[in-house]
């Protein structure tokens, strides 16, 4: 459960020094952001996140040497649980779905409002899922693959309504208020979930409760 005694400490990874900057300056300014970090590549990026271990990273897609996604990848392979938002200029889904699954908690293009990016900031770090209804679109297209619908299955009803808050972008402990259960008991759901659906994380589950609400 994310600490809101403490300010949310966030750490950018963005090439370009000008963006940099300017989130930079905006996020100071918040009593309950702090600005850890930076890093102006992938690379640079991975090594800093896990050396400093921020809360949440907002992370440029496309990078000199390694982009964001690889950069993803590596992050879970490290073992970091820092949440980490997008922050791009590219609107193309075959860009942002690949991302998510790589791990991103969601993504807000670089014109976002300021205000709203405060705000993003604070829900991925409370445990939400930042899904944009296009790129929910493009989840249920036929031209990316579907999970197995099979696995689904093996799910127990409560379980069920659990992933169904987890695709709300509902954190642990509003499923907890809703479901009239513990926090403790949610996250055990939570875990028995990820491990019948092979999934790495609640985003993926997100995503897959997503996609096969269709099927």
């Amino acid at each position: 459960m994310p600490d809101t005694t403490s300010p949310i400490r966030v750490l950018l990874v963005d090439d370009h020094q000008v963006v940099r900057r300017g989130l930079r300056t905006f996020l100071e300014v918040q009593d309950d952001i702090e600005v850890v970090g930076e890093a102006a590549d992938g690379a640079e990026g991975v090594e800093r996140i896990l050396a400093l271990a921020p809360d949440v990273v907002l992370m440029d897609l496309k990078m000199p040497k390694v982009d964001g996604i690889e950069a993803l990848k590596l992050l879970r392979e490290g073992g970091s649980t820092a949440k980490v938002l997008i922050v791009t200029s590219f609107t193309e889904q075959r860009t942002m779905v690949p991302a998510l699954r790589a791990g991103a908690c969601g993504y807000v293009y670089k014109d976002v409002d300021p205000e709203a990016l405060a705000g993003a900031i604070r829900s991925v770090h409370a445990g939400h899922v930042l899904l944009q209804p296009e790129l929910a679109t493009a989840l249920l297209s036929d031209d990316t693959p579907r999970a197995p619908q099979g696995r689904g299955g093996s799910l127990t009803d409560r379980e069920r309504e659990v992933l169904s808050h987890i695709a709300d972008g509902r954190s642990n402990r509003e499923i907890a208020r809703a479901l009239h259960l513990s926090e403790k008991t949610v996250k055990t759901h939570v875990s028995n979930i990820l491990m019948k659906l092979d999934l790495a994380d609640r985003t993926q589950a997100a995503l897959w409760a997503v996609r096969n609400a269709a099927g």
